[in-house]
């Protein structure tokens, strides 16, 4: 087989069957003109050749004549075979040199590839001198041997079916050789016999060009080269049997030469491969490719230069013009059977190489494989200055990092803001209202939910209760900072005279005051700073009477172990600690602002990592995969080794340093404050953090310490010591009601009988405490003196009671030196183990220099390095790069990230269940707490002091809901009249003006010509005149003056009745022959007749011919049903077009006229054509109708409707189509406002009237928007039938019929939500009395209307209903009526009929009707009026808590008189 045609052959194969499967295999196949059996195919031919001229036929075919070898064979060929006629076989004498020039030698019959005959089918043994056999006719196909092998007979051929198997593999199936490193595809081609041996193809003199595809998603390292710059570019070669492919791309047509140099610059003298392009080819890509083998390379790996070098005339010095070049290595090998691997003699690539596929040239057939490696291109620091020369041609990388460092300093300064605001979050607020003398200390830590309107501006209130006491109540407030913020977390240290013991449960509540009351409480966290222990109370829940449980006073019970360890509470809270604290991007905005980690540190750590990120990934950006690497299958997630290397080394290049630099961060102590600071900064700090010591009284505080104060000391010392025995006592409580008079004596005498009574109260905390209170009064008493005191002796009787008890405790006291002591002296010395504690613990402060040091150098190297790999791309790789990073960038931080928080928290939720104990720091309490003598004495009046009575609270909640029914009210009317606006657009979108006047332009030049009576002859000369002058105006195809044009043809359409079609009296049937009835669906005519009319004639007439004189359907005819001034009309009729121009319609007009088109039996004729004015873009569908009452005179009237198919393209149809858009958003927001409803009321929504009018307007509004869609599409059907058929009437009656249905739903809308608007405005004084004076007076109106209707037929059609046009029908005869009350009325018609019963009427009715009835029916409405005005009720929502403030603020919306509706605030 010829060497060229093979190769071609096997390269369409190849290409042909590259998606085969691995074991796939075509199955055997032949021509059409052939039979297949057995591995064979045969072909019979009918043509009368000699033994040797048809061996010589079969042979050019690449076959032999049929040999049969068995039986089955032989039952093969009988079924194809004709019994009259003979047929050679390959059956001759064995001779090895038989050819078709040769005799036939003598010798048995053999077949003639010489195997002997085993299977036989002789009619008679073959004669010894016999030279072919052939199958004899009329034998039952058996053999026959013959000496005469010249004699012509047909033939029977065989030819052998050869299979040429090409198979495609993605990975390399011989993965298990040694030398696997086939990394691209592979692919075999093989010829195959018949019977599966192999046809051996090798050694060829020319080449076999094969192609064999790269895997998806190799990308082209393509890097270009400005020749006036610098000409230089790195190439790395893999291995040293590999082949370098070299694609130049020119900007311009230039010569060049290029030098590939080894691990130095190229010149002229030294290089290792030299070329100069555009090489001499045929074809433009070979011209600029360089393949360069391996011997090329002469085996050396690693980094080559490549030179390129512009050929210039002399006196040229630079060249402007740029090369991209692109480099691919590549091999070509082929499987070794013998040797069992991989060889590259015999294959080399070729020239035509691309990113796509590897050109393989091989001279045998067997497994093909390629190699290839996409390098990427290396960046060369030392061309920093060279790349940067490029900027203009390729800014895109370099400007997105410079506008990252620009974002960088912009949120830096955001960040730095917002941390000196949170400094100033950082402190524990010492409540004013603490006892000076209670030094027992709790710290509660009260976070606020991050829901919406979470926070409060109300006065808040705690009380701490335990096992041995509870705390007073106490105002959680601080003067230098706003609390409970959305998201805050605020502490308070609260002080108690003892320990309350193991806590219980905690109770809040706040005054409901301020602008936002409602509060939303996550948790509370209260610990024990003497002991340590901490106590959780899981609140999560809403203080506000408006919301959830309607209560601003809670009592939250303490949270135990196993409500810790719920599911809910562990992964909201961990979630919440993850994204405030942990998630590195999230934590910038939500930073708790205790954390040691600023936010100006989180800005500038997502700043390096976003760097490092980039530059990982711009470095391994288009790095091709490796498809003969096993795929790993994770579910839909399929990922190879290569990939998860990619990720690690990522990982390894990124993640380490920046998890250094968020550690430093984040473990650094705060640097600590040496003691001797300005005054100026400790008083800084005293504002932002720390709680600092008292300041010196003022000397105006002296006035305050009078007797009573004293009293008061020890009314509370009496209060405290009955709260520690947990009994009232009875004479105490005596003493306690008789006010400030109460004799100091005797409360101290009081105070002593009790200490006595106990030896040990409460413990020695309160020993201690009752010890300081004792020494607290009688420093009192030592500064006020005998002379403020009415009475000497008793001062003097005083100060002995209070060193009396002083030194009972003292005795009883196991340490009295310790009550002596200073508390300061303990709390100081406490401090400083603590503080020397602390300081142990995190790195040192100057640490985060360090960690500064790190993010200038990371994000300096990483914008640096990306920047070069950016200059080095090229500006559309860097496009898409850039593209491809944001986008994974933001599915990593939106998507990926969160997820990742979500499933961490989940799985310490559900698997650890280990209680997350938060961080609120140890914040350092600095000083004494307060001197106890000018401290600022609780005011226990003080009205946040007392939870809300309930009665109150019930009150205030009653105020809030008439509020919020008013501001529902108010914004539902906004949303109302928002809603109504789009609809009124919407309405008034739908028509335009210009149709009003169009239409009556078309009317009146149309109505020319027409009297109130017209018979045959007049409606044919009308027709002749009037319509046709009108219809074909001066210009070709237009209207009347030619600004309307005519669409289609015009078309004349009657109805009629059929003969005999009524009933006649019986003395009348002989005098009058027929009659025919009034039209009516029932009499109308639908026959077929002939011209004139006839019968006989119309049988004969063709159905598929539209005829004048035969019936048209409705629905053939593509119209409507039409009401005229007598009767509905059907769509059908007899319809005759007039044609494109003046002259057809007038010979039409004149061919029914001659033929009596018209006659008795018509009832109505219609006139239907369409015209389009472009002037206003509308179409007007024109029907003129000149009908009958069977009485011989026609009547004119005409039915025109304007219609716009063609949206106008003007500023005006935008703002219609968005407020299209906008109204369907306003029924899409009722439809779920109302699907909440009936959720609600299930049943119950159906029974009141306003939820159904509100379902009828959504229902109207989707009606309205389909028939709205159905008028499109039937618009676009008509105009595409017009377009179609231009010289035919074109119908859009149906169009013209959707676009009335769809106006009249949007009048009904309208309609509709004028009462729902005068619903929504009831509480207008005005509008509200006019309903409730219909709703009053309707009793008496209903049967006013009876009467009134009486009335109105009394006079109606009694006596002129035959004689008067006004009076012709019931209807007109109540119009009538209704238009004399009115005083626009016909008198001269009535009084010209008969003056003296006309003047009857009309004066009768003047007097019954206007007079007497009418008046008496407004007497009703305004004696209805008198008393609703008199018994007026203001609606219940209309009267609300703060109607002042409220209407203050839409007082000209609701016209609501404020002094009608007050109340008495409290």
């Amino acid at each position: 087989m010829n060497s060229t045609n093979l190769s071609v052959l096997l390269l369409m194969a190849l290409l042909l069957s590259l998606s085969c499967a691995e074991d796939e295999m075509a199955p055997l196949s032949c021509p059409e003109y052939q039979e297949g059996f057995d591995g064979s195919c045969y072909e019979f031919v009918a043509l009368p050749r000699s033994f040797l001229s048809g061996q010589g036929w079969c042979e050019r075919g690449g076959g032999h004549l049929a040999f049969i070898l068995n039986i089955d064979t032989q039952q093969f060929l009988q079924k194809h075979l004709q019994p009259e006629q003979d047929w050679w076989l390959g059956l001759a004498p064995a001779s090895p040199n038989l050819t078709l020039d040769s005799a036939v030698a003598e010798g048995p019959l053999s077949w003639l590839d010489g195997s002997d005959v085993s299977y036989s089918n002789w009619v008679n043994d073959p004669d010894p001198g016999a030279g072919c056999g052939h199958i004899l006719r009329s034998s039952g196909f058996q053999w026959e041997a013959t000496s005469n092998c010249s004699q012509e007979l047909h033939f029977i051929c065989q030819f052998g079916l050869y299979l040429m198997c090409v198979c495609f593999f993605k990975k390399n199936p011989f993965s298990w050789s040694e030398e696997n490193n086939i990394t691209g595809t592979v692919g075999s081609v093989s010829l195959t016999r018949g019977n599966g041996s192999v046809i051996p193809i090798e050694n060829l003199s020319e080449e076999i060009e094969i192609f064999l595809p790269r895997p998806e998603g190799v990308q082209a390292n393509s890097t270009i080269l400005y020749l006036g710059n610098y000409s230089t570019l790195m190439v790395d070669v893999p291995s040293p049997d590999v082949t370098l492919v070299l694609k130049i791309k020119p900007s311009k047509d230039i010569t060049f030469q290029l030098f590939l140099g080894y691990k130095d610059d190229p010149n002229d003298k030294q290089y290792i491969a030299k070329t100069q392009m555009p090489h001499q080819s045929n074809t433009q890509e070979e011209k600029y490719t360089w393949v360069l083998g391996p011997k090329d390379l002469t085996g050396k790996v690693g980094v080559h230069y490549l030179v390129v070098r512009p050929i210039v005339e002399a006196g040229v010095k630079s060249v402007n013009a740029t090369v991209t070049v692109t480099s691919i290595a590549a091999q070509c090998k082929y499987w070794n059977e013998t040797l069992s691997t991989w060889s590259e003699d015999g294959c080399r690539v070729g020239p035509l190489t691309t990113l796509l596929a590897t050109q393989c040239l091989c001279t045998h057939l067997t497994f093909f494989g390629n190699s290839f490696f996409v390098m990427p291109n290396l960046v060369d620091v030392s061309r920093t200055a060279e790349l940067f020369g490029t900027f203009t041609q390729n800014p895109v990388v370099v400007c997105f990092i410079g506008s990252i460092f620009v974002a960088y300093v912009l949120v830096v300064i955001w960040a730095r803001r917002k941390d000196i605001q949170d400094t100033a979050k950082v402190k524990v607020t010492l409540l004013e209202d603490n006892d000076p003398l209670a030094e027992y200390r709790y710290m509660l830590n009260i976070s606020t939910g991050h829901r919406r309107g979470a926070s409060t501006s109300s006065q808040v209130t705690v009380t701490l209760m335990g096992m041995q006491g509870e705390s007073e109540p106490h105002h959680l407030t601080d003067p230098d900072k706003p609390v409970f913020e959305r998201g805050a977390v605020d502490t308070f240290l609260l002080t108690t005279p003892f320990s309350l013991g193991e806590l219980q449960s905690i109770r809040l509540w706040h005054d409901n005051s301020g602008g936002h009351p409602a509060w939303y409480i996550n948790k509370v966290m209260v610990q024990d700073v003497e002991t340590g222990q901490k106590w959780h109370f899981l609140c999560n829940s809403w203080l506000t009477i408006d919301m959830s449980e309607c209560t601003l006073d809670k009592v939250f019970p303490v949270a135990t172990e196993m409500d810790l360890k719920k599911f809910s509470n562990m992964f909201f809270m961990r979630t919440a600690k993850d994204f405030r604290d942990g998630h590195i991007w999230f934590s910038v905005i939500s930073r708790p602002p205790t954390s040691t980690f600023t936010c100006v540190q989180r800005v500038s750590c997502c700043f390096s990592l976003l760097l490092c990120t980039m530059l990982t990934s711009i470095m391994f950006w288009g790095i091709p995969t490796d498809p003969s690497e096993q795929t790993m299958d994770l579910g839909h997630i399929e990922f190879t080794w290569q990939q998860l290397m990619i990720g690690v080394q990522s990982s390894i290049i990124m993640f380490p340093i920046n998890l250094l630099i968020v550690s430093i961060f984040r473990n650094t102590r705060p640097r600590e404050t040496k003691p001797g600071k300005p005054k100026a900064e400790v008083s800084k700090q005293g504002k932002t953090g720390r709680v600092s010591p008292s300041q010196p009284s003022s000397p105006q505080r002296d006035r305050e310490l009078t007797p009573d104060t004293v009293i008061k000391d020890i009314k509370k010392i009496a209060q405290s010591l009955s709260k520690a025995m947990k009994s009232p006592i009875p004479h105490l409580e005596l003493e306690m009601k008789s006010g400030p008079q109460t004799d100091i004596n005797t409360l101290l005498s009081l105070v002593e009988d009790i200490i006595r009574q106990q030896n040990r109260v409460s413990g020695e905390f309160y020993t201690d405490y009752l010890y300081r209170q004792l020494r607290h009064v009688e420093k009192e008493l030592s500064l006020l003196g005998p002379s403020r005191f009415p009475n000497p002796d008793s001062y003097c009787q005083a100060v002995q009671q209070v060193q009396g008890m002083k030194g009972l405790l003292e005795s009883s006291s196991l340490a009295g030196d310790e009550l002596a002591q200073s508390p300061g002296q303990a709390e100081s010395s406490d401090g400083d183990s603590g503080s020397k504690k602390c300081c142990q613990d995190g790195l040192p402060w100057w640490f985060v220099f360090i960690g500064w040091i790190l993010v200038v150098a990371t994000s300096g190297v990483s914008g640096y390095f990306t920047m070069m790999y950016g200059l080095t791309y090229g500006k559309d790789r860097s496009i898409s790069w850039l593209i491809s990073m944001v986008v994974s960038f933001f599915q990593s931080l939106l998507i990926i990230q969160p997820l990742k928080v979500l499933g961490f928290a989940a799985f310490f939720a559900l698997v650890l269940k280990k209680v997350d104990q938060e961080e609120y720091g140890d914040p350092k309490i600095e000083g004494a707490l307060r001197n106890p003598v000018w401290a600022v004495r609780r005011d226990s009046t003080r009205s946040f002091y007392q939870p809300p009575p309930p009665t109150d609270v019930e009150r205030m909640r009653n105020n809030m809901i008439k509020e919020q029914k008013v501001f529902a009210l108010i914004k539902e009317i906004l949303t109302y009249m928002g809603f109504m606006w789009m609809l009124l657009l919407v309405a008034y979108g739908q028509r335009d003006p210009n149709a009003y006047f169009l239409i009556q332009h078309i009317r009146q030049s149309f109505s020319q010509g027409i009297s109130d009576s017209m018979s045959h002859g007049n409606v044919f000369t009308w027709a002749n005149t009037s319509l046709l002058s009108n219809l074909f105006g001066e210009c070709p195809g237009f209207i009347t003056d030619g600004n309307s044009k005519l669409v289609g043809n015009a078309r004349l359409r009657q109805v009629r009745v059929q003969k005999n079609s009524c009933r006649m009296a019986r003395s009348m049937r002989q005098a009058v022959p027929d009659c025919h009835a009034p039209y009516s669906w029932e009499v109308e005519d639908m026959g077929s007749y002939g011209p004139g009319w006839n019968r006989s004639a119309g049988e004969n007439t063709s159905k598929t011919l539209r005829s004048p004189w035969q019936y048209q359907t409705q629905a053939r005819l593509r119209a409507q049903p039409i009401w005229g001034s007598v009767v509905l009309y059907r769509g059908g009729g007899f319809v005759v077009d007039l044609g494109p121009d003046s002259q057809n319609a007038s010979s039409t007009l004149q061919y029914l006229f001659d033929n009596t088109w018209l006659d008795m039996f018509t009832r109505a004729v219609f006139v239907e054509f369409t015209v389009y004015n472009a002037n206003v873009n509308l179409f007007c569908i024109v029907t003129l109708m000149l009908e009958t009452t069977a009485v011989g005179a026609f009547q004119f009237r005409s039915e025109l409707q304007s219609v716009r198919l063609y949206q106008s393209t003007g500023g005006l149809h935008i703002f219609v189509m968005a407020s299209e858009v906008i109204y369907f958003l306003f029924i899409f927001y009722y439809m779920y406002v109302q699907g909440k409803l009936m959720k609600q009321q299930k049943w119950a929504y159906f029974k009141t009237k306003w939820n159904l009018l509100e379902l009828a307007i959504i229902l109207l509004s989707w009606s309205a928007l389909s028939v709205f869609i159905k008028r499109s599409l039937l618009g676009n059907r008509d105009m595409e039938y017009y377009h179609n058929h231009k010289d035919q009437f074109a119908s859009f009656h149906e169009t013209a019929t959707a676009d009335a249905v769809l106006g009249y739903l949007i009048a009904f809308l309208v309609l509709l939500a004028t009462v729902k608007l005068w619903h929504l405005m009831r509480f207008n004084p005005k509008l509200h009395m006019i309903t409730a004076t219909l709703q009053r007076a309707w009793t008496d109106i209903s049967g006013f209307i009876l009467v009134i209707t009486i009335m109105f037929l009394a006079y109606s059609n009694l006596m002129y209903g035959w004689k008067l046009y006004s009076y012709r029908t019931l209807l007109d005869s109540a119009l009538t009526m209704v238009s004399l009350q009115l005083g626009i009325f016909n008198y001269d018609e009535v009084l010209d009929y008969n003056p003296v019963l006309g003047a009857f009427l009309i004066g009768s009715c003047i007097i019954f009707m206007t007079f007497v009835v009418l008046n008496l029916f407004i007497s009703v409405i305004l004696v209805a009026f008198t008393q609703e005005q008199m018994h007026h009720k203001v609606l219940e929502a209309g009267c609300v808590s703060h109607p002042v403030k409220i209407m203050n603020q839409l007082p000209s919306f609701l016209w609501i008189n404020a002094k009608k509706c007050q109340l008495k605030i409290a």
